[in-house]
């Protein structure tokens, strides 16, 4: 059995709650307990969301139940008639995460059988507990930058094996490798960028969203991958420019890392097209067909590229397309 940061949180902040409201004399002080549970959620950010619907939808609650136990007695069915405007008022205000807190609030005073001033001191004291302590046990936060730098190595480590592999076909003909490392790409991808964007939701004071940026940029990467592929097993015949792309993606291959390196690889990719202008024209239609599909690659190559260089807010300029 393994215990969570969030179970513990919840238990201590539960139980703290619960004596300080008891501390203070509180009635019905338990239910500070109880808001604690419904209130310490994932993230900071997620936490703050909740507190705030939750101490919002309370304040109309107890300004319901005022209006209609006044008007209509203290009856079962005055409870269901109030519940029944009050949850679409919640939802129409967007702070419907309180009904079940809210609910609480009703019950207690609706078993009081009159509402008083400090009886409903007492209950917006009881949720103010209850949601101060949920926040500052919401307040530490294991860090997930060693987590999600980890991830960035293997997502990297996967592309270089299968640009490598990309490289061999284009170099041997050879097409024995299994695959593995797609599947793998996509599902380690996204397990990164839900963490990515727990992490971020845990800044409060800073907007630091740069993993989430990162892991749906090799996301992208990864589609330019798969386009590839297919392109790179219709080629057959070896000619001088297949060489030429084996070793630029080879190079590109070494050159995997978080940093930006896609602006030279950008340039180097606009000189090869160039060069193979120059070149004499093909001779055969195998030949043309060869070089059609490698003038192909190289766009998905530009594409995978760009979608790197575009990652880096510090590029004042945006990378030249290559002219057909």
């Amino acid at each position: 059995m393994k215990i969570g940061y969030r179970t513990l949180k919840t238990a201590v902040g539960a139980a703290l709650a619960i004596a300080i409201a008891q501390l203070i004399g509180l009635h019905n002080f338990a239910s500070a307990g109880i808001i604690v549970i419904l209130c310490v959620q994932v993230t900071k950010k997620r936490s703050l969301e909740t507190a705030r619907a939750r101490f919002a939808a309370c304040v109309v609650a107890v300004g319901f139940a005022a209006l209609f136990f006044t008007a209509f007695g203290y009856h079962p069915w005055t409870i269901g008639l109030l519940l029944l405007l009050f949850i679409p008022v919640t939802v129409r205000l967007k702070i419907n995460e309180g009904i079940a807190t809210s609910s609480v609030i009703i019950l207690h005073l609706y078993a009081a059988q009159d509402i008083t001033w400090g009886l409903v001191a007492n209950e917006i004291l009881l949720v103010a507990v209850g949601i101060g302590v949920a926040l500052l046990m919401n307040m530490y936060m294991p860090s997930a930058e060693k987590e999600l730098k980890e991830y960035q190595r293997i997502v990297e480590d996967l592309f270089r094996i299968i640009l490598k592999e990309i490289v061999r076909y284009l170099r041997t003909n050879e097409l024995d490798w299994d695959g593995k490392e797609l599947p793998l790409a996509a599902e380690t991808l996204d397990k990164a960028k839900k963490l990515a964007m727990r992490h971020a939701d845990n800044q409060l004071w800073r907007n630091e969203d740069e993993y989430v940026r990162y892991f749906r940029m090799r996301e992208r990467q990864l589609e330019i991958i798969e386009h590839m592929l297919p392109l790179v097993t219709s080629l057959v015949y070896t000619v001088e420019q297949r060489m030429m792309v084996a070793d630029f993606i080879d190079e590109l291959s070494d050159a995997i890392h978080p940093g930006n390196t896609a602006d030279r690889f950008l340039r180097r990719l606009a000189e090869m097209r160039e060069q193979f202008k120059a070149m004499p024209l093909p001779k055969t239609r195998e030949q043309f067909e060869e070089r059609a599909a490698l003038f192909h690659l190289v766009r998905e190559l530009e594409r995978y590229l760009i979608i790197k260089s575009e990652f880096h807010p510090g590029n004042e300029r945006k990378p030249q397309r290559l002219k057909a």
